[in-house]
């Protein structure tokens, strides 16, 4: 017990020290002495939830008009590319009117093996024996794609489910913060962050769907036809994001943003800001070769089917490196960069119902939840200064530093405490003596057997700390169960819960068994009063 390592001494007063310094920017908001904190000292702090700090609550509908678009318009591009394979298949006269994707057949005598490669386009829905799509043959040399009804809406459900984890990462994301993002029924989506009391940011980040597309400009469209809405068959009219007007470009896409590994804010050779994006292996092979091909020609730059600029391919643009150039502040090209990491919205989310939530509930119940971990920690600690003495006095010490820790860690991850989280923390707080009961009960045993001072001290701490590892062992596990599968109050809980099992065991095992031993080497006790 003596040999208590001088490394090991300085490592856990280390740990302490650290844990004290960075937990004092969380209980110092919103008193004077968050002013005088000193700048460049780390600010990390813990979030309040919603139900403590208010915040903005959204839901949000999928567009079933621009969800059934996009699906034509995916199903266009499969049929070319793969009508383009092997032999190829000519089709034209390409129409997506009436929700139904069909075409013209040039050659009849091929019409027979364009329907046998169509259908393997299709797939089968769950266990319903429908397929997404119907495959028909009309005048005999026109195919038409219809989506069925049980394809419509597994596509919906499949669509939502990627929007909801795509809307997770754009408000979230290091997955820190406990906001809560679940459907609702089959074509809705609750958000709620806290700390957000202006929705209308947050509006603008989940709303952008970000969908981004690099298409050639067509360049014998009438510019007059054009500014009327009408553009040469293949081709398509958008609006420019800029300056009004319109252009006329491909339909077919030259390279989309699902092949992007990369976003981020920069700036250009002017200084302006703009998005740098990054394209994996097949995205930067596929945009290289189309600017090799069009040298000399303009492309196009599509958000969410508005054209941010129409540049001129000067040279091919190898290595899968571009720019997004655009009026852009520091602050739109960020949010922009945002959108293009965390992924397109495979639909168009509407805003139907938006409300600001007040913190005045959560002042009370952070002024309840401090009263009750108060009257909590006192009350153990006179038990424990009562019971155990001057080892009552230690479990007390390292009680407080467990609470300093608990707050340090959440504040580094910019953890976000909810009131079940204050809740798994006074809880946290009640069972970390379980180990200091354990060890002193131990050692109590030891000295009734008759064992020595030291002899007892030390076969407590080694016994009591199988038992400590076995009970907590379990309490991690289904704190990680709970943080893992659950969210937003269950989440809550389960975060703090995890963190407090943790910090418990170094401060009530290794942290009281420093105190104790630099004790004993100080003060060479005879006897133990415990």
């Amino acid at each position: 017990m003596l040999e208590f390592p001088r490394w090991k001494v300085w490592l856990v007063t280390l740990v302490v020290a650290l844990g004290v310094f960075f937990s004092i920017p969380s209980l110092i908001i919103g008193t004077p002495l968050e002013n005088k904190w000193p700048s460049w000292f780390p600010h990390y702090k813990i979030s309040l939830g919603l139900d403590l700090a208010g915040g903005s609550h959204l839901l949000l509908e999928a567009d079933a008009k621009d969800a059934q678009r996009q699906r034509l318009q995916s199903m266009e591009e499969s049929v070319s590319t793969e009508l383009r394979r092997g032999a190829k298949i000519d089709i034209g006269d390409i129409s997506t009117a009436g929700g139904r994707l069909s075409f013209l057949v040039r050659d009849p005598t091929q019409v027979d093996a364009a329907v046998e490669r169509l259908r393997k386009l299709t797939q089968p829905v769950a266990l319903t024996g429908n397929r997404d799509w119907d495959v028909q043959v009309v005048d005999s040399t026109r195919i038409v794609l219809t989506p069925t009804a049980s394809g419509t809406a597994q596509a919906l459900k499949d669509a939502m489910g990627v929007a909801r984890d795509v809307v997770r990462r754009r408000i979230d994301p290091g997955g820190t913060k406990e906001i809560t993002v679940i459907t609702e029924g089959g074509n809705r989506i609750l958000v709620q962050v806290p700390g957000v009391e202006d929705p209308e940011a947050l509006k603008n980040l989940i709303g952008q769907t970000a969908r981004l597309e690099f298409k050639l400009v067509d360049l014998t469209a009438d510019p007059a036809q054009v500014q009327q809405g009408r553009a040469p068959a293949g081709s398509q009219v958008l609006p420019m994001a800029e300056g009004g007007g319109f252009i006329a470009v491909k339909r077919r896409v030259m390279v989309s943003g699902d092949q992007l590994t990369d976003a981020r804010q920069s700036f250009d050779q002017d200084g302006r800001a703009v998005v740098s994006i990054k394209f994996n292996t097949a995205g930067a092979r596929r945009f290289g070769r189309v600017t090799q091909e069009n040298v000399n020609k303009p492309f196009a730059i599509i958000l969410d089917d508005k054209v941010l600029s129409a540049p001129n391919i000067n040279e091919p643009i190898l290595g899968g490196q571009a720019q997004i150039s655009g009026n852009f502040t520091v602050e739109t090209a960020n949010q922009l960069a945002v959108s293009l990491a965390s992924g397109k919205l495979p639909v168009k989310l509407n805003v139907i119902e938006e409300r600001s939530v007040g913190p005045d509930l959560g002042k009370d119940s952070i002024h309840k939840g401090v009263i009750a971990s108060a009257i909590g920690m006192v009350g153990i600690m006179i038990f424990m200064l009562v019971t155990y003495g001057r080892f009552g006095v230690y479990a007390n010490i390292a009680l407080i530093v467990n609470a300093f820790l608990i707050l340090a860690i959440m504040a580094i991850f910019n953890a976000t405490l909810t009131l079940p989280g204050i809740a798994g923390f006074i809880l946290t707080i009640g069972a970390a003596v379980d180990a200091n009961v354990l060890i002193n009960e131990r050692i109590r045993e030891e000295m009734r057997r008759g064992r020595k001072l030291i002899d007892a001290v030390e076969t407590g701490y080694h016994e009591a700390f199988r038992a400590i590892f076995d009970a907590n062992v379990t309490h991690v596990v289904s704190a990680a169960i709970m943080a893992y599968f659950g969210s937003g109050p269950v989440r809550g809980f389960a975060v703090v819960l995890l963190i407090g099992v943790v910090t418990s065991v170094f401060t009530a095992v290794y942290f009281t068994r420093m105190l104790v031993a630099l004790w004993i080497r100080r003060a060479r006790p005879r006897a133990l009063h415990i």
